[in-house]
């Protein structure tokens, strides 16, 4: 299981998480849900170890085994689909491609490239990488942005058999039905309700 203790975070004199504790279950789909601008994003990117709170601790997290998918999907635009997964996939795991583009729905899409993407492609194509680099933990910030909801509803079930815990964020009440835990926050400072 994974521990946040009394974290705190400021930028400035304005202070995001402000002793800030939960625990994430060791296995299925929690999601966060709150306002925008509560510190859920921040959250995320001190559990990535990219950003260093001001205290506190976080435990269970192994080092360089944690993959994070951004709000913005960050698609190179001169590689195609499939060149995005085998970019992270070492080649002895390239085999793993077709599996990756079911999971994220993008069979038959190998060959184009980004800009020929719709918003929900690029960012199921974005989750699709993020998911290859097959992480101790997977934060998805808002993973569904752009995705239709019948689709993102199946796609998430796929998540819940992902060997390791996703935390995602979403503001979307039937993503957050369908997660296997929900924890609702305030902020900032970001809180539980």
């Amino acid at each position: 299981m994974i521990r946040c203790r009394d974290l705190t975070v400021s930028f400035g004199d304005r202070t995001v998480l402000d002793r800030f504790s939960f625990d994430v279950p060791a296995a299925g789909v929690t999601a966060l849900s709150g306002p925008s601008g509560c510190g859920k994003t921040t959250l995320l990117r001190v559990l990535a170890g990219l950003e260093k709170p001001r205290s506190g601790a976080v435990e269970g997290i192994v080092p360089r085994q944690t993959a994070i998918l951004f709000q913005d999907d960050r698609l190179l635009p001169w590689r195609t689909v499939e060149q995005h997964l085998t970019d992270v996939l070492p080649k002895s795991r390239w085999g793993e491609v077709p599996a990756r583009l079911a999971l994220a729905e993008l069979e038959g899409e190998e060959k184009t490239f980004p800009a020929a993407l719709s918003g929900g492609m690029g960012r199921r194509l974005a989750l699709a990488r993020c998911l290859a680099l097959e992480a101790g933990l997977y934060l998805l910030d808002e993973p569904f942005a752009g995705v239709d909801l019948p689709r993102a509803l199946r796609i998430l079930e796929r998540l819940k058999k992902l060997p390791a815990p996703v935390l995602l964020v979403s503001h979307e009440p039937a993503v957050l039905s369908a997660a296997n835990a929900v924890i609702e926050l305030d902020g900032p400072p970001l809180h539980m309700m």
